[in-house]
């Protein structure tokens, strides 16, 4: 037990299970020492780095399937990233950021909790995107800034209603607590049996209208959203809504420059406020994490 003013013994990612196992209070304890800032900093501008990949099921980095499933190499990951100078904070699932809080990666960061991942990837109810993850009531008892949630429009299925009113509910759940959620929405469609979202700059301006109209206020609500499949579109795109937008960085594949070329094109429009990138930064084609976050910060 840590005494009153005395700060708490290093922790490190061998000794997570142990203080799972002996001291559960623990992540409550580290939460509420978290030095916290405002969500936007001094530079203005938003690098979030996500990793709530896992609880979907969705493990693989290009051809690895399951490159992030070691979670202790994850956490080393996510550990040098958020030490990476111009890095704002984390976007993940209670297990991961209680990890974090536990290795006392947190302090000065925005920490983003994800609201649903019920839709498993691959699965048959891979669109039926329950709210399994953060709840309101969740972010705000351990104090975090913010929460993101994901809003998959299929025309051709009658559950998306079901949906858009779940979300629509998580919204204003947000609002109630003053806290900002970060919607990231998509139109998408089963092709070959899978789900693929249209990255056509119809569809994002589509799924970008829908998404700002959602619950009883849009105070709190920011966007997440692709850069689309045709760059030089982006900017008619980005004049859909007020509401204030960070790219989704999503896989880039082995054209990692490119990339970045699209991502600086897009954070000149004046509703994109920042980054939240994932994979392509904690799993970069030749290793280096580090350069990889710090390139992409550069980006801002």
């Amino acid at each position: 037990m840590t005494a009153p003013g005395e700060s708490p013994a290093p922790v490190r990612v061998s000794d997570l299970a142990r203080i799972r196992a002996r001291r559960p209070e623990a992540i409550e304890e580290a939460a509420a020492r978290r030095v916290r800032r405002p969500l936007i900093g001094g530079s203005g501008r938003l690098m979030i780095i996500a990793a709530d990949h896992p609880a979907r099921g969705a493990l693989g980095v290009g051809g690895h399937g399951l490159a992030m499933a070691n979670r202790a190499d994850l956490l080393e990951r996510l550990c040098l990233a958020l030490s990476r100078p111009g890095v704002d904070g984390v976007l993940s699932t209670a297990d991961i950021i209680e990890d974090l809080l536990l290795l006392g990666a947190l302090d000065g960061k925005v920490v983003m909790g994800s609201m649903n991942r019920g839709g498993l990837a691959g699965a048959v109810f891979e669109m039926d995107d329950r709210f399994t993850g953060h709840r309101a009531q969740d972010l705000a008892r351990l104090g975090y800034d913010a929460g993101k949630l994901l809003l998959r429009i299929d025309y051709d299925d009658p559950g998306s209603l079901t949906t858009l009113l779940s979300t629509a509910r998580a919204i204003d759940d947000m609002a109630a607590h003053r806290l900002p959620v970060f919607v990231e929405p998509f139109i998408s469609r089963r092709v070959g049996g899978k789900v693929r979202n249209d990255l056509s700059a119809e569809a994002v301006t589509k799924s970008i209208a829908i998404a700002s109209g959602l619950a009883g206020t849009s105070a709190y609500t920011w966007l997440k959203v692709p850069v689309t499949e045709d760059p030089d579109r982006m900017a008619a795109v980005m004049e859909t809504s007020t509401l204030p937008a960070v790219l989704l960085g999503g896989e880039v594949g082995t054209d990692q420059d490119g990339a970045y070329e699209r991502w600086r094109k897009a954070l000149r429009l004046p509703t994109v406020q920042g980054l939240v990138v994932g994979r392509s930064l904690l799993y970069p084609a030749d290793g280096d994490v580090a350069a990889a976050v710090d390139t992409a910060v550069g980006l801002l």
